[in-house]
């Protein structure tokens, strides 16, 4: 269901920088890749320690395309 729901047409890239700083919860665990929701969206997501990250609440720290990343909120 995550992965269907992540593969439809996001709004653009120039929307993935406004995403920068923002909050967002773990949707599938980060290990280290995986997937988050931020802003109302499902997003393909990588944290960029490597670390795993199996629920909580993320920071979204940059992008590469349509791969946000992410840090896990302390």
């Amino acid at each position: 269901m995550v992965a269907a729901w992540s593969r439809h047409k996001k709004k653009g890239a120039g929307r993935v920088l406004d995403l920068t700083g923002r909050v967002g919860s773990v949707a599938a665990a980060l290990r280290p890749e995986g997937a988050v929701l931020v802003a109302g969206e499902l997003w393909r997501a990588r944290v960029r320690s490597g670390e795993y990250v199996e629920r909580g609440r993320v920071r979204v720290v940059g992008a590469r395309g349509h791969l946000l990343e992410v840090e896990a909120e302390s």
